[in-house]
């Protein structure tokens, strides 16, 4: 699975796990811009910068390292410093290592071991977080579960994203970036299949509900507004049964009444 792109993601999407990992308040992250940063002359390039609005917040630099690498620590901290030369900024500092469990974690730690143990570095591993604790720990730790769990943490997931995020943009990102997950954690798994998991109402924000119902619309854009309105819905009936939804969850989606979905199906 392409982890490094997924932390990306779900950082970027959702910074407040970021700070839930630091159990800071999630409100935290309306203070700060994620990006990642390339640090000039020696092409380095930091996994990700949380960059304050405040000169009295600390920079936080992060890095996610899910292989073993010895030269890890000498990496990071080349990087952080080359960084912190670079900068205009004057804000103290902190390093974020996240590892989805210790055996993963660099053995050559010695010789920096004073900035390690000095506060200055926090390490997490995410195979020893306790699991529920909050909504972005939760999706931190989707991305390293177990094959066999994976989809019922997923489950799990998508009502809690509901309750607990407001802003629907944002709902409709992680709903999406949970499907994201698992494809690439249950590549023998299809889309579809992986889609049916959602609920009506959660589906309906999914990124391939939105597409099923657009293909029908531009079928029936040429059309007038009411004849092609319902000629869109109808076009987007047969993608919608593809996604496990039976006849009855289609008309209640699309409000249709349930003998025009029928039809529909039975004139493909």
């Amino acid at each position: 699975m392409k982890t490094d792109s997924i932390f990306y993601q779900l950082l970027q999407r959702f910074p407040a796990c970021f700070f839930d990992l630091l159990n800071l308040p999630p409100e935290t992250a309306n203070s700060y811009q994620f990006s990642s940063v390339e640090v000039k002359q020696l092409s380095f390039r930091l996994d990700g910068v949380f960059l304050p609005d405040t000169p009295n917040q600390p920079i936080y630099f992060l890095e996610v390292q899910f292989q073993k690498d010895n030269r890890f620590y000498s990496r990071f901290f080349s990087e952080i410093f080359l960084y912190l030369h670079q900068t205009d900024l004057s804000n103290n500092w902190q390093g974020v290592v996240i590892y989805p469990r210790r055996s993963v974690e660099s053995v050559e730690t010695a010789r920096y071991g004073e900035l390690i143990n000095s506060g200055r570095i926090l390490r997490f591993y995410l195979e020893e977080l306790r699991e529920g604790e909050s909504l972005g720990i939760s999706m931190l730790q989707l991305i390293i579960a177990p094959t066999a769990r994976a989809i019922e943490q997923g489950k799990q997931l998508i009502p809690r994203i509901r309750e607990e995020l407001p802003n629907l943009k944002q709902q409709q990102e992680l709903l999406e970036l949970i499907e994201t997950i698992l494809v690439y954690k249950l590549p023998q798994v299809s889309i579809k299949e992986i889609e049916a998991m959602f609920s009506l109402s959660d589906l309906k924000q999914t990124k391939v509900y939105q597409e099923a119902l657009e293909e029908g619309r531009e079928e029936g854009r040429e059309e007038g507004r009411q004849e092609g309105e319902l000629a869109a819905k109808l076009a987007s009936i047969p993608r919608l049964l593809a996604l496990g939804l039976n006849l009855e969850q289609i008309a209640q989606a699309l409000e249709l009444e349930i003998e025009q979905v029928r039809q529909a199906t039975q004139r493909e």
